[in-house]
């Protein structure tokens, strides 16, 4: 392209930067809690956060669960997001969407009774996060 092996490596690794953020994005809108889901995963999001602790403690949970649970700290913890926290409603959605996209992974893995023993926060949280991860509904 430029001729110069050093700035094409550049282009080439800033464009696929920018598709891997686009592709994360696009996730996201897809995943995201319909309705008023996510005003409630943005309400029990600290209660939440303790419970992504505890259930990647617990060393009774498969490997795999404790591994997603681990990375899913790490980005949480990380200062840069998909979408910046300056972006109004969007910047602080993306964790919680994120958080509630992963949660639904984990609990399906790991069953909601080990939710149900390191559930730190009231019964009504537990009972959002129950639908937000989709476990109201009847398998099929």
């Amino acid at each position: 392209m430029t001729g110069s092996l050093w700035w094409d490596l550049l282009i080439g690794i800033a464009a696929a930067l920018a598709l891997t953020w686009l592709a994360l994005l696009i996730t996201l809108l897809i995943a995201r809690p319909r309705g008023g889901l996510l005003r409630e995963a943005l309400r029990v999001l600290p209660d939440v956060l303790r419970l992504l602790r505890r259930l990647a403690a617990d060393r009774t949970l498969p490997r795999g669960v404790r591994v997603r649970l681990g990375l899913l700290l790490a980005y949480l913890a990380f200062p840069i997001d998909l979408i910046p926290d300056f972006i109004p409603v969007l910047g602080y959605a993306d964790d919680a969407i994120i958080v509630t996209a992963v949660l639904r992974g984990v609990v399906r893995r790991a069953g909601l009774d080990a939710v149900r023993a390191h559930w730190p926060g009231t019964d009504d949280g537990f009972t959002a996060v129950v639908r937000l991860t989709g476990l109201h509904r009847k398998p099929q």
